[in-house]
């Protein structure tokens, strides 16, 4: 999984804090966390193409969260970001290599693919199961205040 999964979480998070009311540009989101903007924005278009954010062009412009915390899971920005594709791709090097035996062996299905697909299934069970709302709450209990605190920042930027 790459950075860019943190970075939009991260964002997310934020957004979420600043409210629906206020957009906030991709360089005073990347400002926040010391990100390069340009690189940021490139993560931050996925989220407004997935409808998980919009973007709003213009000296007030910016993004912010374009559905309720409530509605927006944990796997729908890890897909909006990575793509649905599954994680672990079986190549089925089992039929190759010197103890590679004829096709009727190998009817039944990998069974390292198996354990693969569960394994995979299990994590976006457990993403989907969890939104933002439910980080902004367990990150609000984590660190008291915090909330408070992003919000001014973001507010003060704007002037």
């Amino acid at each position: 999984m790459t950075e860019g999964v943190e970075w939009a979480l991260h964002c997310c998070l934020n957004l979420a804090w600043v409210g629906p009311d206020r957009a906030v540009t991709a360089t005073r989101l990347a400002a926040f966390h010391e990100l390069p903007p340009a690189y940021l924005n490139k993560q931050l278009q996925p989220l407004a193409r997935a409808e998980i954010l919009t973007s709003t062009p213009g000296p007030r412009g910016g993004f912010r969260l374009a559905q309720a915390p409530e509605r927006i899971t944990l796997l729908d920005v890890v897909t909006a970001i990575e793509g649905s594709t599954e994680v672990f791709r079986c190549t089925e090097i089992r039929q190759q290599g010197p103890l590679a035996g004829s096709p009727e062996l190998y009817r039944d299905p990998c069974l390292i693919h198996a354990a693969m697909q569960r394994a995979e299934l299990a994590w976006r069970r457990e993403l989907a199961g969890q939104n933002l709302d439910d980080l902004t709450v367990a990150v609000s209990r984590a660190r008291p205040g915090l909330p408070d605190r992003v919000r001014r920042w973001f507010h003060e930027a704007a002037g």
